[in-house]
């Protein structure tokens, strides 16, 4: 007896769904992020307009300055949809754990004397509020923003910094004993304590933001560019340098996480600003009204962190290094200057 096995090919009907095949063609296979992502955007049948924004649409493109042709030029370089971002996650949530548990276990953090713990918990607990703010900021432009190529990317980017709030959290547990004394004493600095006034300030006000895409550039551009390299480089590697290897274990989500997601922010950015010579100019003067209030916020924190002269130092190196980074993405530093010295 013989038996011959064949194979034969089945031509799928359609590569794609239909909303998707419109936009890329028929013939071609879109990815999953594409599946995920591309006109999704609700645009039709919307029952009321917003009581408290009658003069708006319930989703509605005149809600920022900013304008595009196609609100889906906007591209996640890192290619998240739901499934690879729970899963990327994921991944880092059990190394993160791993790390919490090794700190725990060899009390990197409970055997330093008093003083070396309040010190740190001053420095690094009132973080926490930043990233509730962070959260605050990016669910309001998930909220009234246009288009899913930005709005699923930032109801991601606003769970991130619920993650990092709580490991910011269960490292003031780490330093206390688990009694949340840390946490309590982090919030009365941040409400109370002189150094961290200026940051708060500036933290509040982006949460007042009307534009939702300016809200955008004061949150991940401006603050995180300029406070995530002060705080999980500089300030990081002094406290790792004289107190061991426990804190930088415990912020190691925080600064990988920062490099990941520049990428994205850094697309968003060039993106905008390649559409037309007046969105470059709307990027150019919110950068230019943010960016020396938030140097101006971190200085008595960078001050504190590294003393007085290093901070001037360190301050100085991240600038530089942020308006290189700004500029690179089609917005000019050097016109943002101008424009805040107007």
């Amino acid at each position: 007896m013989q038996i011959d096995i064949k194979t034969s090919a089945v031509q799928p009907i359609r590569q794609t769904f239909s909303h998707v095949a419109r936009r890329l063609g028929a013939d071609k296979p879109a990815s999953r992020y594409q599946e995920a992502t591309l006109e999704l955007q609700p645009e039709d049948n919307f029952h009321y307009r917003p009581l408290w924004e009658p003069e708006f649409a319930l989703y509605d493109k005149g809600r920022t300055a900013i304008r595009m042709n196609d609100w889906y030029a906007f591209k996640d370089p890192r290619q998240y949809y739901y499934g690879a971002y729970t899963i990327t996650r994921a991944r880092q949530q059990d190394a993160m754990e791993k790390n919490i548990e090794f700190v725990s276990k060899r009390r990197l953090l409970s055997d330093l004397p008093d003083d070396v713990k309040a010190h740190i918990a001053a420095l690094m607990v009132p973080l926490r509020h930043v990233e509730w703010a962070a959260n605050t900021n990016n669910c309001f432009v998930t909220g009234y923003g246009w288009g899913t190529a930005i709005t699923q990317a930032t109801m991601f980017h606003s769970m991130d910094r619920l993650g990092i709030a709580q490991y910011l959290s269960r490292l003031g547990l780490l330093l206390d004993g688990n009694q949340g004394t840390s946490l309590l004493e982090g919030k009365e600095r941040w409400l109370n304590d002189p150094m961290w006034q200026g940051l708060r300030r500036v933290v509040e006000d982006t949460m007042v933001v009307k534009d939702w895409f300016e809200t955008y550039v004061a949150q991940n551009v401006v603050l995180d560019g300029l406070l995530y390299p002060l705080v999980y480089r500089h300030i990081d590697q002094r406290l790792s340098q004289q107190y061991g290897a426990g804190i930088g274990m415990l912020n190691e989500f925080a600064s990988l996480w920062f490099d990941e997601s520049t990428r994205w922010v850094d697309a968003t950015l060039k993106t905008a600003a390649s559409e037309s010579a007046d969105n470059a100019t709307l990027l150019v003067q919110w950068i230019a009204k943010w960016r020396p209030r938030v140097l101006d916020a971190l200085h008595p924190l960078a001050a504190a962190a590294l003393g007085e002269s290093e901070a001037e130092s360190a301050l100085r190196e991240i600038a530089e290094a942020f308006d290189a980074r700004v500029s690179k993405q089609g917005v000019p530093l050097a016109a943002a200057a101008e424009a805040n010295h107007g």
